[in-house]
């Protein structure tokens, strides 16, 4: 039986007193999307997000980023997978922190790294439908860029299928804002970059009849964490990772 041990990477870790645009630059670079935050002796104190990098548009700031630390349950390098998974589901984040008898932070487990595993191990049943997200948020292909930064700092969500014409030509999601250093400019009026110069595209997707386990084979075949969910031409939902941890438990 695995446990979070066989899964520990090095993870990004920030003092609480750090600046928020060092985290931005961080995220922007690291297949993580958390940062974990401690408190100079490198105990645990929370995270951020890369929605929380966002919040803060300025190429230069003085806000640091303890005030966008958010508190979450942590595991032992000890504990077993499925320890690992139920806190990834219960912090509903991309990743959990690995801390030893003092807190301290030792690492991290991604959930793209154990998300395989799991689909290898146990028969996911049920329909797309069934355990999808119908509250889909879209964008045109031809709105700036500071709308997508709108959209996740409003929504809560970090990526949208991307529409032309009703049809669905892209996504684009916090990593392709973050890599792209347009969006600044975009979201303070300097330059309309249009969501298709920076979208991922040809978007993957699935239809609401098909099984999870054809949707859970396509998140690790091709590395994403998400799909749109099309009916015809309309966007009908997405589905997840977590929505696949869902329908496994």
């Amino acid at each position: 039986m695995k446990n979070a041990s066989d899964f520990l990477v090095e993870a990004p870790i920030l003092k609480y007193d750090e600046m928020i645009t060092r985290a931005r630059q961080i995220l922007r670079e690291e297949v993580f999307r958390e940062i974990y935050v401690h408190d100079g002796e490198g105990k645990l104190m929370g995270y951020i997000d890369m929605s929380d990098a966002l919040a803060v548009t300025a190429t230069k700031s003085n806000v640091t980023i303890e005030g966008f630390t958010r508190s979450l349950r942590p595991v032992r390098d000890t504990d077993s997978l499925d320890v690992v998974v139920a806190c990834i589901r219960q912090n509903m984040t991309s990743s959990i922190p690995v801390v030893d008898d003092q807190g301290i932070i030792v690492g991290g487990v991604l959930l793209s790294e154990v998300f395989p595993v799991l689909i290898t191990r146990r028969k996911v049943r049920g329909r797309v439908d069934e355990f999808m997200s119908d509250k889909v948020v879209t964008c045109m292909s031809d709105e700036p860029v500071s709308r997508i930064h709108t959209l996740i700092i409003d929504s809560g969500f970090y990526a949208f299928p991307v529409v032309k014409k009703k049809k669905i030509v892209g996504i684009v999601s916090r990593r392709d804002l973050l890599k792209d250093g347009r969006w600044r400019k975009s979201v303070d009026g300097t330059s309309p970059t249009p969501v298709e110069n920076i979208m991922t595209t040809p978007a993957l997707t699935v239809s609401p009849d098909e099984d999870i386990q054809f949707a859970a084979d396509l998140l690790v075949r091709h590395d994403v964490s998400r799909l749109p969910v099309v009916e015809g031409d309309r966007v009908v939902g997405i589905i997840d990772r977590h929505d696949v941890l869902d329908a496994m438990h």
